[in-house]
């Protein structure tokens, strides 16, 4: 194969196929069409080809033309994504989760959605073959890409692999930031908002926050496998490089579990709130039956159509009872005044 030089990467240029780059070894490298990956030998440098999973041809190219063991090909295909790291021989099959966002040329005005998605990952010391699903875009990757394209990435297997670690668990941070931020919005808005809203949203921004420690924790494990691996083409620099990402994530996730708990104490909170609330208006009902019975129960007495009521024929009879109802309302409230009930 002709020597390697940088050149700008095409995305997506093939069905199937995101991209396929062959490293120069110095931080560069030069784009692969298929055909010319289907050419590609050990001795002709580290190559990285990156697939979307659910093709019809990455799953001809990764079952039939990549020479793959069968156990590996099933893993790189299947639907399972939990992280985890097996190693084959002398490679590794590694199952890891990144942060997903809409493609650039794929946004056209439309929010940008971020979660966890699976990537599927085959290293060895020549190739690295990552797959994932058509409709999910990882920023990681595209980082690494592009500083390919500066000649500024990374010159081995151990190196690249040891770089996709550390970008995915950077891209964390900034959702890690904004589920914290919303957390001190919801701790402002549980005294001035709608209850409601701020318990649906604390119930969501919970749910996230189990969703995403289950898989950060098992991803931590397999990070952990990969540091510890004795794969010859994983150097030690590597493997330091490593322990700094799995630093970094056990951090993430023990940050989470903050934001887990923040959570929990804020709808302990709410809880309160809406108490009080509730016990408050009802001492508000209460004391208004309160006032409204006296004039109720003389206004029952002398509304009765029977015989024998007095002051019937007395000029001063209503007077007499105005001021007798006044009189009641007025001591009532005072007393509820006296207890609080006002």
């Amino acid at each position: 194969m002709d020597t390697p030089n940088t050149s700008t990467v095409s995305y997506g240029a093939e069905p199937g196929l995101r991209f396929a780059l062959l490293l120069d070894g110095r931080g560069g490298c030069r784009q692969l069409d298929m055909a010319q990956a289907r050419a590609w030998r050990p001795e002709d440098g580290v190559i990285w080809l990156h697939f979307e999973r659910d093709h019809a041809a990455a799953t001809e190219w990764v079952c039939r033309e990549s020479g793959l063991d069968t156990f590996v090909s099933e893993a790189l295909l299947a639907e399972e994504s939990r992280p985890r790291v097996e190693p084959v021989d002398e490679g590794l099959l590694i199952i890891l989760r990144g942060v997903c966002a809409t493609a650039p040329d794929e946004a056209q005005g439309k929010p940008t959605d971020i979660d966890l998605v699976p990537l599927h990952l085959w290293v060895d010391s020549k190739r690295v073959v990552s797959l994932r699903d058509s409709g999910h875009y990882i920023t990681a990757l595209r980082d690494i890409r592009l500083a390919l394209e500066k000649c500024k990435g990374p010159h081995r297997t151990g190196d690249l692999l040891a770089l996709i670690g550390d970008k995915l668990v950077r891209d964390l941070e900034p959702v890690l930031d904004g589920m914290d931020e919303e957390v001190d919005e919801l701790d402002e808005m549980i005294f001035h908002g709608d209850a409601s809203a701020v318990r649906e949203r604390l119930k969501l921004l919970r749910r996230r926050s189990v969703q995403l420690r289950r898989y950060l924790a098992p991803q931590r494990d397999a990070l952990s496998r990969i540091e510890h691996d004795d794969a010859p083409w994983l150097l030690e620099r590597d493997k330091l490089r490593m322990r700094e990402v799995i630093d970094k994530l056990m951090r993430f996730i023990e940050y989470l579990d903050a934001i887990r708990d923040r959570t929990g104490i804020l709808h302990d909170d709410l809880s309160t709130v809406i108490s009080e609330r509730i016990a408050r208006n009802s001492n508000r009902l209460a004391a208004l039956a309160a006032l409204l019975l006296p004039p109720s129960v003389v206004a029952g007495l002398f509304g009765m159509n029977v015989g024998g009521i007095p002051g019937v024929n007395d000029t001063w009879a209503f007077i007499v009872i105005v001021a007798f109802v006044t009189i009641t309302s007025v001591a009532t409230l005072w007393g509820l005044r006296r207890i609080g009930w006002l």
